[in-house]
């Protein structure tokens, strides 16, 4: 199995249904950076993603990088339980949150981004860069490193890029592999 979406892709459109937190937001905009970060409530780890989230949004706030929470994975025997269940979530862990959540039940957005990127767990960061293409897939807890290298242009060239995005998909590849066979 290939990875479809990766590092220097287009970013795959945003089609939550539902926006928890924030204005709806449709597309990405030209000259503008985003931070997407896939989550789920059935991880364990939901609490401290999302406040490491908002914390790299306080960091990075007057960068003008926007920060999105994507639930795209949630199972609940209906959409509205799914919904309520993300909304409970985020108001727990992040009470007082300006960061912009969104929520698809339809599975789309797990398909587009996750699936095709091989990336079969969450949580997992996309960053879209100024041209509104892929320019890093992975843990939040790079985007310390990543983030910046982005902003000021460096990272898509530089080898640590490559060799994270070669790892990322070498191990995309063999996840697949058992679960396929």
């Amino acid at each position: 199995m290939a990875s479809s979406l990766s590092s220097g892709s287009p970013a795959p459109s945003i089609k939550a249904l539902d926006w928890l937190r924030g204005e709806p937001l449709s597309y990405f905009q030209l000259d503008k950076i985003y931070v997407v970060e896939f989550f789920s409530t059935t991880c364990g780890y939901l609490g401290p993603e999302l406040s490491d989230l908002a914390k790299l949004h306080k960091k990075f706030s007057d960068t003008g990088v926007e920060f999105i929470g994507i639930a795209a994975s949630e199972k609940a025997a209906t959409a509205d339980d799914a919904r309520a269940g993300v909304d409970a979530s985020i108001t727990k862990s992040l009470p007082n949150t300006n960061i912009r959540m969104g929520f698809d039940h339809s599975g789309e957005m797990d398909e587009d981004w996750l699936k095709a990127s091989l990336s079969f767990h969450v949580p997992k960061t996309f960053v879209v860069d100024r041209d509104g293409s892929i320019a890093f897939i992975g843990d939040l807890v790079m985007l310390q490193d990543v983030l910046p290298k982005v902003i000021d242009g460096t990272w898509r060239a530089s080898a640590e890029a490559k060799n994270a995005e070669e790892e990322r998909i070498a191990e995309g590849e063999t996840y697949a592999a058992q679960i396929v066979s």
